[in-house]
């Protein structure tokens, strides 16, 4: 009688295994469009692309377990070593404002949970990011690799310095704030390229500006408050 009925009981079990985890992917899938459709939409962000990419990137996933249920609320949130998810609006603002297409190879600078990687490699080529610290590095490369990013190549260093042998870059993105831009970075970004970058100390403010020959033209400013850039070199 037993060995008759235990096998009942696996596939019961499995059974209701699977119909929970696809009760919390559709739960998650929900709040993803919510978040979308109010906190992006409902603003000022109009690319569909980046509409689509938000949409298809699960921010659940790039978060820890005790923060999940904030996962698609409009703040950031904390991801251990002192670190934070930036909130969607300021990610999604930052990829709309550079324009990423999908011919495009992009550094980020300071790759974090690896959130803001992922949307970026929905759009673009390739996406080179570097992190300084190195288990948030091997952290976001990991799930990365799970999550089937192929195009985005991560890097433990320092991001004052770039990443010059795989420069220049059509399009350069920084999630911490150095006190002034960092002159590496200029020099890895192709002319017409555009780079986004929070400048400041106390006060902040996001910068979008273009490579020209005579310099960096800025196109648009944001007040923003992110964590310190840190690896400056010295003198």
């Amino acid at each position: 009688m037993v060995s008759r009925v235990a096998p009942l009981l696996i596939v019961a079990a499995v059974a209701c295994s699977k119909g929970m985890q696809e009760t919390t992917d559709d739960r998650w899938a929900i709040e993803r469009e919510r978040m979308v459709d109010h906190q992006l939409r409902g603003r000022d962000i109009r690319s569909d692309a980046v509409l689509q990419a938000m949409r298809r990137v699960p921010r659940h996933r790039f978060v820890p377990a005790e923060e999940q249920g904030g996962s698609y609320s409009d703040y950031p949130l904390p991801i251990g070593f002192g670190q934070t998810i930036s909130q969607p609006y300021i990610v999604a603002f930052m990829t709309e404002a550079l324009e990423v297409g999908p011919d495009h190879t992009v550094l980020e600078i300071g790759t974090g949970s690896g959130y803001q990687a992922a949307v970026l490699g929905e759009l673009a080529r390739d996406v080179y990011t570097i992190e300084i610290v190195e288990p948030l590095a091997e952290r976001s490369r990991a799930l990365l690799q799970e999550l089937g990013y192929r195009n985005v190549h991560v890097r433990a260093g320092n991001g004052y310095l770039g990443w010059p042998d795989a420069a220049p870059f059509d399009r350069i993105i920084v999630t911490a704030a150095p006190d002034e831009m960092p002159p590496a970075l200029v020099e890895q970004l192709k002319m017409d390229g555009l780079i986004a970058v929070p400048v400041g100390v106390g006060e902040q403010m996001l910068q979008v500006m273009r490579r020209t020959p005579a310099g960096l033209t800025m196109i648009k400013t944001l007040p923003v408050r992110f964590v310190p850039m840190t690896g400056k070199p010295k003198g």
